[in-house]
């Protein structure tokens, strides 16, 4: 059987064999086996995936103190593509799957790095990031660079890590503020510097690797974590963009392509994931929807911009248009569109539904809130009061900015800017008041779902993101530039924190967090460290759970009634997911879903 080891700035360049006895086709639906070092010390906490189908779906599990996993839930009669890995070692990928016996026993053998500079590729973004956020003395301009320089993706490849001369540096940040992520000036102005000496391969590697061949470098994962089991289902292609993702009312996963307006439909309960896709119609919008379009990538066909989904009491699927500035709603049975036409705002954002069925959404660039009543047809366009007159213009000043940017270079800018209060997150409270946030004004609001008046408040820490209210009424919102979670007492309004264990400390972007409605355990994206995050309220303790695909981008969570925990891999672009494919991914925290492999013969996970 032939291995390929992996240089992760190289892939496929060392040839090597892995030892096994009497090989055969495999055709078996479950493996098992140990990873081991060439010195032949177990491996703990080693990444085992199994790829297979057209499109593809992954299955990963790790390896136990002996170095041992196993696999069960595949496919028969299939091939199989096989990753081993693990921070520190060469990955392992083969795509002849051999067994030693029928029951499937495979065992794998991996060659420890010794070039630095290739453990330091390995590694999540957050730890390159926090090079550069080390050489920020300002806290202003601190929260500044993670909140708008992380807006939409990691710099989680060394594509995207990479010295660039000033003037490809003005290119970048000035493609940033028209896709909605803008520095002041004066901070603009830095940038090239600060990120060319962060990143210079001289200084960074070392600081990354230091003690890299040393016992405690990079730890394995808990014995918790590794009971665990990922499975990851390729969506779209290297053009999409899967913003968001939600599971319906029977189990069946729904993810929007934003980038190529489409519903994406998909049932874990089907051997092959069953995927589907429905475009989305956008009648007559031109490329790049409501407002100019000129900042869309080359490879996007965007006209409505599907971004935020949810499910209403009927099973029927709720989708914002942001850029089509419009709802959809898809009908599950019949598979149709109804396009519902906005009165106001701009920018339809995020939505949740109410105990009335009522939709409420969050606009995010013209600072409102709105509330559709399907079974009335009323629209309600509620304004966000402005932090000052200066901005109150600016807002109502917009829709002319935008008309006027068709015909006239304003100088980038514009969409959700540094400069924008934006609406960002929302959720219903158990009394049904509706709550949101403000990302860029760090307050949250909430409103008065019958007299539609609007209190707001200041939150002590920034960018609240995406919020959920957990089952004794408490609304935990995540701090995106702030490293932490807090919760939120409606009734006393006091603010409870809690900060992020990733580390290196401070260099997580939690982008959106949700509540298990069977546990109230909070879940969190750890956006910037390919990982999900489990805070157990019961003993506020945190787990975290890595996820196998480097940059792996996530903006929302769900979670279906088998245990799974799901989200999406939407980092935009998406070339620069590992593979170039977005994913929707479901972490199965017992590794039950799928029955397990019961043997005796290295089965102790």
């Amino acid at each position: 059987m032939r291995a390929e080891y992996q240089n992760p700035r190289f892939p496929m360049s060392i040839f090597l064999f892995v030892s096994l006895c009497l090989p055969v086709l495999a055709s078996a639906d479950q493996f098992f086996g140990q990873v081991m070092s060439d010195s032949k010390t177990p491996i703990v906490g080693a990444m085992v995936t199994f790829r297979f189908g057209d499109p593809f779906q992954e299955k990963t599990v790790f390896t136990s103190e002996e170095g041992r996993y196993q696999i069960a839930g595949l496919p028969g009669s299939t091939d199989y593509t096989v990753r081993v890995r693990r921070i520190g070692w060469h990955d392992l990928v083969t795509d002849e799957v051999a067994v030693a016996q029928e029951n499937g026993a495979l065992d794998f053998t991996l060659l420890r790095h010794t070039d630095p500079a290739m453990v330091a590729a390995q590694l999540p973004a957050n730890h390159w990031y926090g090079l550069v956020l080390d050489r920020v003395s300002s806290e202003y301009e601190r929260e500044q660079l993670v909140r708008q320089c992380t807006y939409c993706h990691q710099q989680g490849n060394e594509a995207t890590r990479v010295q660039r001369p000033v003037e490809e540096w003005h290119k970048v940040l000035s493609l940033m503020a028209r896709m909605g992520g803008g520095l002041d000036a004066e901070f603009s102005a830095k940038i090239p510097e600060l990120f060319n000496s962060a990143y210079d391969p001289k200084t960074a590697v070392p600081k990354l690797t230091k003690g890299f061949d040393q016992p405690g470098f990079a730890p394995p994962p808990s014995e918790i974590v590794r009971r665990a089991v990922i499975d990851e289902y390729q969506l779209g292609g290297r053009a999409s963009m899967q913003h968001d993702m939600i599971v319906g009312h029977d189990g069946i996963v729904y993810s929007v392509d934003m980038a190529t307006d489409h519903l994406f439909r998909l049932d874990p309960s089907k051997p092959d994931g069953a995927r589907e896709s429905f475009a989305i119609p956008s009648g007559d919008l031109p490329l790049g929807g409501f407002g100019p379009g000129g900042a869309l990538p080359s490879n996007t066909s965007m006209r409505v911009g599907p971004h935020s989904l949810q499910v209403g009491a009927d099973g029927d699927i709720w989708i914002t248009l942001a850029v089509g500035n419009k709802l959809a709603r898809f009908d599950t049975v019949e598979e149709s569109f109804t396009i519902e036409d906005l009165p106001g705002g701009i920018y339809p954002h995020t939505l949740r539904i109410d105990s009335k069925n009522r939709v409420w959404y969050t606009i995010a660039v013209s600072n409102h809130v709105g509330m559709f009543d399907p079974a009335t047809g009323q629209h309600e366009v509620i304004r966000v009061p402005a932090r000052s007159f200066g901005e109150e213009v600016m807002l109502r000043m917009l829709p002319v900015f935008l008309w006027a940017g068709q015909y006239i270079d304003l100088g980038g800018g514009g969409g959700e800017g540094a400069s924008l209060p934006v609406p960002y997150g929302i959720d219903i409270a158990p009394d049904g008041g509706i709550w949101f946030s403000q990302l860029n004004a760090h307050r949250i609001g909430h409103i008065d779902p019958d007299s539609f008046e609007i209190t707001m408040i200041d939150t002590p820490f920034t960018a609240p993101r995406r919020m959920r209210f957990d089952s004794q009424g408490k609304l935990w919102i995540p701090g995106f530039s702030s490293n932490l979670i807090s919760k939120f007492d409606i009734e006393t309004r006091q603010f409870e924190h809690f900060e992020l264990p990733i580390e290196p400390l401070g260099t997580e972007t939690p982008y959106s967090l949700s509540i298990d409605p069977v546990t109230d355990d909070v879940w969190i994206c750890g956006t910037n460290s390919d990982s999900l995050i489990r805070f157990q309220q019961a003993s506020a303790e945190f787990t975290v759970y890595p996820l196998p695909t480097m940059v792996t981008y996530t903006r929302d969570i769900d979670f279906s009634a088998d245990g799974g925990v799901w989200t999406s891999n939407s980092n935009a672009p998406a070339w620069q997911i590992e593979t170039g494919i977005p994913r929707l991914i479901r972490l199965d925290v017992n590794g039950t879903i799928d029955l397990p492999l019961v043997d005796s013969v290295g089965s102790n996970l």
